[in-house]
């Protein structure tokens, strides 16, 4: 099924990126349709987050998010077989100036999990060599297909999660920006609980502890689909961070994810996740 799944992609890739956006709809509203457990998390994680929404917007809102998933899904063929210079067309960057200005220093690019966010990465890595952590998924084919994505460009580095921080760090300060993911339940193992539109969310604390190990800045790095591409946006270092407050960094962190959900489509970013699964002792579950 894999394998069928990537020779769509392929094929498609050849087509406009708006007509591969048209496919991308009707897979989306699809998905919607038959992922049952993927759509009830979504409509829990938006009347969570928006509780003043009425439930057609919720609903709305959710089948939104299916469709600009399921197109950045499909997308992801541009991104692993279209020429540089179509990425270039495809993919701008706004920002990079802020990049630039620290080249060579110890950076984090905090790039919030909105759908784009594989977008963002392979642009970046058209022009700087980068570190990022990942997770391997249970379909090899596509597990395969996904890293060589990833290490298309450049002399990328990408760890493994289980491999722990050490590696990352050591990278970091050999002047590799750290391309990291932080906003996922991963449960309560080095994890806080602060509000995540206004939600107590298990939040791991690894932004602030990896910033005050490596001497480093952070960034945000968001990534936005729009019709004719994606934009990536990589913002201004964050000021007096990291502080001696680990919960604090860690509810800033949040705090800076919500604004940015907030500022643009807030359909893409990825509220198909269990964001909220792991609870506060004696909290029960969401899901």
């Amino acid at each position: 099924m894999s394998r069928l799944g990537l020779c769509l992609m392929w094929l498609l890739h050849w087509l406009p990126f708006r007509v591969i956006g048209v496919f991308g709809a009707m897979f989306g509203h699809l998905l919607y349709a038959l992922n049952s457990e993927r759509r009830k998390t979504t409509l829990t994680n938006l009347r969570l987050s928006f509780p003043d929404l009425e439930s057609a917007a919720l609903v709305s809102l959710a089948k939104q998010h299916f469709v600009v998933f399921a197109c950045s899904t499909l997308e992801r063929g541009l991104l692993w077989w279209s020429s540089p210079s179509r990425l270039q067309h495809l993919v701008r960057i706004e920002g990079e100036e802020h990049l630039h200005a620290l080249k060579g220093q110890p950076l984090i690019l905090l790039a919030p999990h909105f759908v784009g966010l594989d977008a963002g990465w392979t642009r970046l890595a058209m022009a700087h060599d980068m570190v990022t952590m990942y997770a391997r998924i249970k379909d090899a084919t596509f597990d395969a297909a996904l890293r060589h994505g990833r290490e298309r460009f450049g002399q990328q580095q990408l760890l493994s999660r289980q491999d722990g921080l050490r590696g990352v760090i050591a990278a970091i300060r050999r002047g590799k920006p750290f391309y990291y993911l932080p906003d996922m339940d991963y449960g309560p193992r080095d994890a806080v609980f602060v509000p995540f539109f206004g939600v107590d969310a298990a939040t791991i604390t690894t932004v602030s502890r990896i910033a005050r190990l490596a001497g480093a800045k952070v960034l945000m790095v968001v990534t936005r689909r729009h019709r004719d591409g994606y934009v990536v946006t990589i913002g201004a270092p964050w000021p007096d961070f990291p502080t001696d407050d680990l919960v604090a960094d860690t509810r800033r962190m949040n705090a800076a994810i919500e604004t940015e959900v907030l500022a643009g489509d807030n359909a893409q970013y990825l509220w198909s996740h269990k964001r909220f699964k792991t609870r506060p002792a004696g909290e029960k579950g969401v899901y």
